[in-house]
């Protein structure tokens, strides 16, 4: 890889951190305590009609999973509960167990991003769309450079 290539993200402000669990209520709840805050509401990830799910380049229709997510001023916290079907989610969560799955930057060109970052030699693992068809998501395969996944969110203006 030339060292001088340019970065794969143009804006590299850390947006989200993204973590894996097996029970989503139980573990918003010590989070909640442990912040002094509210416990915020658990969303689940939308039907395929809206979501469009692909996992490692196939339709993943059933891949679906609850949501909570915690805010510190830019930075957003999500918690992930996915279901028993075939996902990234559930693949990590087998794999490495509850904890840290993912780091995420807003990007403006979807598909030019995961290109440059196909080019850097992360592979695209997941894609789809956000539940409220607002934008859309990409889990790159980061793990053997940077020890975590790197999710790609594009927000439509």
């Amino acid at each position: 890889m030339d060292k001088n290539m340019d970065r794969p993200i143009e804006d590299m402000r850390l947006a989200q951190i993204g973590f894996l669990v097996n029970d989503i209520e139980k573990t918003k709840k010590e989070f909640a305590r442990f912040f002094g805050v509210e416990e915020p509401e658990t969303v689940n990830s939308g039907e395929y009609e809206i979501t469009h799910t692909e996992y490692r380049g196939e339709p993943a229709p059933k891949a679906k999973c609850y949501m909570t997510f915690f805010y510190f001023g830019d930075l957003q916290m999500e918690l992930i509960q996915p279901n028993e079907e075939p996902s990234i989610w559930r693949e990590h969560l087998e794999q490495f167990g509850e904890g840290i799955h993912h780091i995420s930057f807003n990007v403006k060109g979807m598909q030019k991003t995961i290109s440059v970052c196909e080019d850097w030699g992360m592979k695209l693992l997941q894609r789809g769309e956000y539940r409220g068809a607002n934008g859309r998501y990409a889990f790159m395969d980061a793990l053997d450079s940077l020890k975590v996944v790197v999710e790609l969110l594009e927000r439509d203006e």
